[in-house]
């Protein structure tokens, strides 16, 4: 069977199966579990009623379930047992894992991460999308600055591989300290600890373009009102973008905040790509995939503890865009 046949196959059967089970299911419940019939049938058509929403949510809860739920418990449950997944241990991958002085670099730079890339990128695409859009070549400066974001985080890491690389020749930075008189060229990627910095640049440079478009429909969305009532007080360019402008996105800014957050969280291409985690720069998704194949029992602990450290931002995250909406 050819590929676009089954293709195919696969769109018919699921949206046959979908409209059949809505078909059904609402027949099933108006004509066998509460038919309209009877001394009130008033009362049953309201239990119905009550009834067909659940119908509805089924299948995506169900997928939940499957999909989501099923693989956290799996997960959890996994990571309460040894290496070889043939005896219970409890929290023990645990407790060595915070022992770990790998696990606890590992931590200390996912804590930077999240520090430093969070408000960078939104800092730098607030600031770019205000700027741009009192020039007149500025959707063309958008353009530019929002294309890393069609590149993945591999082709990104590769691209700045040749900026970070320690020949004068090839990368900027030595280039810039030959023509300053430097000697030595300088790996820069192996200067323990600021070499995290140099990575997160990456991410920053990738995720501006995406604060600057959000930020950007912001801050036009700001009444021009506000904005002149300001200017006639006698309020000068910056009392106006920060005093008026930005406590009016003040919403818009933590959303973005928030989700470039989560996206820090999980972030392992980079890190990977650019040193694979030697030399200080391992976070917690590279440290887990260095147990991925050869202890699954920590891998899972690991992967629980991303989960964790991950909630609490993304139930802030719905939080604050329900505030937006409304």
């Amino acid at each position: 069977m050819s590929p676009l046949v089954q293709g195919m196959l696969t769109i018919f059967i699921g949206v046959g199966g979908c409209v059949g089970y809505f078909y059904f299911s609402n027949l099933i419940l108006d004509k066998l579990i509460f038919p309209a019939r009877g001394d009130n049938p008033g009362i049953n058509i309201n239990r119905a009623n009550l009834v067909r929403p659940w119908l509805f949510l089924f299948p995506a809860m169900a997928a939940l379930g499957l999909y989501l739920v099923y693989p956290v418990v799996g997960s959890f449950w996994r990571s309460l047992y040894n290496r070889s997944g043939d005896e219970f241990i409890g929290f023990g991958n645990y407790a060595v894992m915070f022992n770990d002085d790998g696990f606890q670099v590992a931590l200390f730079n996912n804590f930077l991460w999240v520090l430093i890339v969070p408000a960078g990128a939104t800092f730098l695409g607030l600031l770019v999308a205000q700027l741009t859009d009192r020039l007149k070549w500025g959707n063309i400066a958008k353009s530019l600055i929002f294309m890393p974001m069609a590149i993945s985080f591999v082709g990104a890491s590769l691209i700045w591989k040749f900026v970070y690389a320690n020949n004068a020749d090839i990368g900027l930075i030595n280039a810039i300290r030959d023509m300053l008189g430097a000697e030595e060229p300088l790996d820069v990627l192996q200067v323990s600890f600021w070499n995290n910095f140099f990575l997160m640049v990456i991410l920053i440079w990738i995720q501006t373009g995406f604060a600057m478009v959000i930020l950007s429909g912001a801050l036009r969305g700001i009444p021009e009102e506000t904005v002149e009532a300001a200017i006639i007080d006698g309020a000068n360019p910056f009392q106006v973008f920060f005093k008026i402008k930005v406590p009016q996105i003040m919403g818009t800014i933590v959303v973005v905040w928030t989700t470039i957050t989560i996206l820090v969280l999980k972030v392992f291409d980079i890190v990977y790509t650019m040193t694979g985690g030697n030399f200080g720069t391992e976070i917690l998704p590279s440290y887990m995939m260095s147990y991925m194949f050869r202890d699954d029992g920590r891998a899972t602990a690991v992967a629980f503890v991303i989960m964790i450290i991950v909630l609490p931002v993304m139930i802030w995250n719905i939080r604050q865009a329900r505030a937006e909406m409304r």
